[in-house]
């Protein structure tokens, strides 16, 4: 049995949210939390919200033991991308991307 939480359109990189959510695979959901709330990036705020809705989603909808719950999985998926405009010298300009994220995070008891 597992319960998950998803972030969608979430405005990071989902090369820098990987980095936080490589660091949360397998440990306990206590743990994950303390551990992201001194995590110095930006993403790890936003990771740890989809950590404790997964924590919620698993003692409210199939009355799992919040103690016993590990990540099972964190995944970051890319999102759509905003194309923005940056003014460059002599009337030119350069495209760059905005990037999105979609977080997905899935706990389940520890057997």
């Amino acid at each position: 049995m597992e319960a998950r939480a998803v972030a969608r359109y979430v405005r990071i990189s989902p090369r820098k949210a990987r980095q936080v959510t490589r660091i949360i695979k397998g440990k306990p959901v206590n743990e994950v939390l303390a551990m992201l709330r001194f995590t110095p990036k930006r993403a790890a705020r936003v990771v740890e919200k989809v950590v404790k809705s997964a924590a919620a989603n698993a003692e409210n909808n199939y009355d799992m033991n919040v103690d016993q719950l590990v990540v099972a999985s964190a995944y970051v998926d890319e999102g759509p991308s905003m194309k923005r405009i940056m003014p460059r010298a002599r009337g030119r300009a350069d495209r760059y991307q905005k990037r999105m994220s979609h977080i997905t995070v899935i706990v389940r008891e520890r057997q």
